[in-house]
């Protein structure tokens, strides 16, 4: 098999194409094995072995599937896919998860169990080969409005794989717990964002080879797209409380489209859509974000959250006094840097300078 890059197994995205095209969803349990040999396929946990006979890297990589202009009618077409059963479970559809890398190339990855008995872990990636210079660390929360997808997400795997390469950084990326099974008090996933946070910065982390010879622990950023986001934008409100010696370590949060929607299937039950976790705006008092740390709010012009997203970003800095900087004129739709090149090395650079800058602060 030829070597592929990270984005060669999404550009052509013949898996997306498959989910658009698809009449019926493929039943896919929240906790997704790590490997991508199984795949679980209700929310009761029922299992059933991939049928897939070839690699999700071979069939990509022959796919004659051309890269879309677009890639938000892919993830809609994903989300529409959810179906609502009437027991309150979900049925979600099928997406390829791959394993991590040790292969050789422009990263490789391993997962770091994080509570085994709740299913939770972090996939790290790292450069390599790693430079000499000790480099920042990057903790992950990816998107799926609460109820979707995984750090072994094809495209999330492929996306952190590019940016340890390109920033360069240690990212950490999180697999956590999913609503609706996951929502109370609400979206769980807040508590293990919060657990992966106290892993970083807690002593723990320093015992992983990767990040003890190559990680600085004093440079951390917490950073998520679309709703996870939202998890770093409340893991660095939750930090200051829970652990404020450790506060300072978290050089800044790095806000991605984030998404503050908050599907009803992820909110507290009784909840409506002006609870803090979907309209912060105008639920939360300015005076809750005093001693955030810096953030870079970024997003694309043609994301339907872009001016959710601007208007967060003058909230944050004209109401809390936040010291924000804010990247919101790129090219491009919801998610677009999950499958198209340029829109990701746009975001990675604005990830440099705004490490540079606090770095040089």
């Amino acid at each position: 098999m030829r070597k592929l890059s990270p984005f060669a197994l999404v550009s052509t995205a013949p898996a997306l194409a498959h989910l658009i095209n698809a009449q019926q969803a493929s039943p896919v349990h929240p906790q997704q094995n790590t490997t991508a040999a199984r795949h679980n396929t209700t929310t009761t946990g029922r299992r059933e072995q991939s049928k897939s006979t070839r690699s999700e890297q071979e069939l990509w990589a022959t796919s004659p599937t051309p890269p879309p202009a677009d890639p938000a009618p892919a993830i809609g077409a994903i989300l529409k896919q959810i179906t609502v059963n009437l027991d309150g479970t979900i049925t979600r559809p099928e997406v390829p998860l791959v394993p991590p890398s040790s292969a050789a190339g422009a990263t490789v990855s391993r997962d770091v169990p994080l509570d085994a008995t709740l299913g939770t872990y972090l996939r790290l990636f790292q450069p390599n080969p790693a430079p000499t210079a000790k480099l920042p660390i990057v903790l992950f929360f990816h998107g799926g409005g609460f109820v979707l997808f995984s750090s072994a997400t094809v495209f999330y795997h492929a996306h952190c794989e590019a940016m340890a390469a390109a920033v360069p950084c240690l990212v950490a990326s999180l697999h956590y717990r999913l609503a609706p099974e996951h929502r109370l008090p609400g979206p769980v996933a807040y508590d293990d964002a919060a657990t992966a946070l106290a892993w970083l910065l807690g002593g723990t982390a320093q015992a992983n080879p990767w990040i003890a010879a190559h990680g600085d622990l004093s440079r951390c950023y917490v950073m998520g797209n679309n709703c996870g986001g939202n998890m770093a934008f409340f893991a660095g409100l939750r930090l200051r409380v829970d652990s404020p010696s450790f506060a300072g370590a978290v050089r800044g949060l790095l806000l991605h489209q984030p998404y503050f929607g908050v599907e009803n299937l992820a909110l507290p039950e009784g909840a409506d859509r002006d609870h803090e976790f979907c309209n912060p705006t105008k639920a939360m008092a300015p005076a809750a974000l005093a001693g955030l740390p810096r953030c870079l709010v970024t997003g694309n012009r043609g994301d339907p959250l872009i001016d959710k997203g601007r208007e967060f970003a003058r909230w944050l800095a004209e109401q809390g006094g936040v010291e924000v900087v804010a990247r919101t004129e790129h090219e491009g739709g919801h998610a677009a840097e999950l499958f198209l090149p340029e829109r990701a090395n746009e975001l990675f650079a604005a990830m440099r300078e705004f490490m540079a800058a606090v770095d040089g602060a």
